[in-house]
């Protein structure tokens, strides 16, 4: 496989990744986490405007949307940058909405694209609940005929740890309706009936938990056309939105990875023990070079994921053993690197910690590396039965 971005997605992560080392510093990120333990959402807007200026939130939408027509694989290269800036920005929750909105939404929801494309209008997926599979959600979707004059539903239901949470304007919940099928639903932030709570997470950014009781849609707010005939396009969207966001996750710890490697070479390169630098001593030699391996893994299997996605491949396993390589040798790699960076990695003032919790939050979202296994493993008995 030739995982090398062609030109037009070299360009963009090279445009990408300049923005993002300009003005998303350690200083500037310290800046953002003092203002979120004050109360705030966690959100750089000057550096979200600035890439919505750039056009890299436009970008992976079609030519017709206002895009570039660069895909998933152009949201990709971006998701790298900002991983490898650890930057506070909902680039990977707003773009993989518009992607949804774009293929699935109605002319209503479809309104909404300009503005997301602008960086105006946060809309982050809210996926997680306390108990239940992703993809079999416990919120329902229940008939409304009084939802602005015209047939809509109410929806019920909690979700848990959305990322992003405390700044989206507006949300895509899924549900699952009375005749046992699922969908994913546009709801804005201000609908009646929708409450959000912070919830304070792992890298420091908050979520929120969002609490949906009788908060009415219309009945085009639904992503998916419906068909009366069966095979509705609109139980394939949940699928196909957390498969982009499982393989998103994925890439952004890739991006992490990398800068939190290349930070500790050149701290071991220069720390120096009993006179010598300590990367001429063979254990530290190899520590960095296993982790150097996971971390190379973890890019192969995201990239392999989102390739497939983009051009239309089945991608489950891959999407699945993405996820495990993220949270398993993202692990991994992140220890190395605070032990190898001794007493400073556990300084705060000091920006590796920042790829330690981050790859550990993702390591968290949407399932950690052990039900990745346990879902390979399940598909891969009955494709053998």
């Amino acid at each position: 496989m030739d995982f090398e971005f062609d030109e037009d997605q070299a360009a963009l992560s090279e445009l990408a990744g300049r923005i993002l080392s300009e003005r998303s510093t350690p200083e500037r990120l310290k800046e953002i986490e003092a203002e979120a333990s004050a109360g705030g959402d966690g959100v750089d807007r000057k550096l979200w405007s600035d890439l919505a200026e750039a056009g890299l939130l436009a970008a992976p939408l079609p030519e017709e949307s206002g895009g570039a027509g660069m895909g998933l694989a152009g949201a990709g290269v971006v998701l790298e940058e900002v991983g490898r800036r650890a930057a506070a920005v909902p680039y990977l929750e707003t773009v993989l909405s518009a992607l949804a909105v774009e293929r699935f939404g109605s002319e209503a929801v479809r309104e909404s694209l300009p503005a997301m494309a602008a960086g105006s209008l946060i809309v982050t997926p809210a996926l997680t609940e306390a108990q239940g599979d992703l993809r079999f959600p416990v919120a329902t979707a229940s008939p409304d005929t009084d939802a602005g004059g015209a047939s809509g539903w109410k929806l019920d239901g909690e979700k848990i740890c959305v990322p992003a949470g405390m700044a989206a304007d507006a949300f895509l919940v899924p549900v699952m309706f009375p005749d046992r099928s699922t969908g994913v639903v546009f709801v804005p932030a201000g609908t009646a009936g929708l409450t959000r709570v912070r919830q304070d997470a792992t890298a420091g950014r908050p979520e929120a938990l969002v609490r949906l009781s009788g908060a009415r849609v219309a009945g085009d707010a639904v992503l998916g056309s419906d068909s009366s005939g069966g095979g509705s396009e609109r139980e394939e969207v949940l699928d196909w939105l957390v498969d982009r966001v499982t393989a998103a996750l994925a890439l952004l710890v890739a991006g992490a990875l990398d800068e939190a490697l290349r930070m500790t070479a050149a701290y071991v390169k220069e720390r120096k023990q009993f006179d010598r630098p300590l990367a001429t001593f063979q254990a530290v030699g190899q520590r960095a070079a296993d982790a150097y391996i996971d971390a190379m893994g973890v890019r192969l299997t995201a990239w392999q994921a989102v390739w497939r996605l983009s051009v239309g491949l089945p991608a489950s396993d891959e999407v699945t053993i993405a996820k495990y390589w993220a949270s398993e040798a993202g692990q991994r790699v992140v220890h190395t690197c605070q032990h190898l960076h001794g007493g400073i990695g556990m300084d705060r003032d000091y920006p590796v910690h920042r790829y330690f919790l981050l790859a550990k939050q993702v390591d968290l979202a949407l399932g950690g590396a052990a039900p990745q296994l346990a879902d390979l493993g399940k598909r891969i008995a009955a494709a053998a039965s």
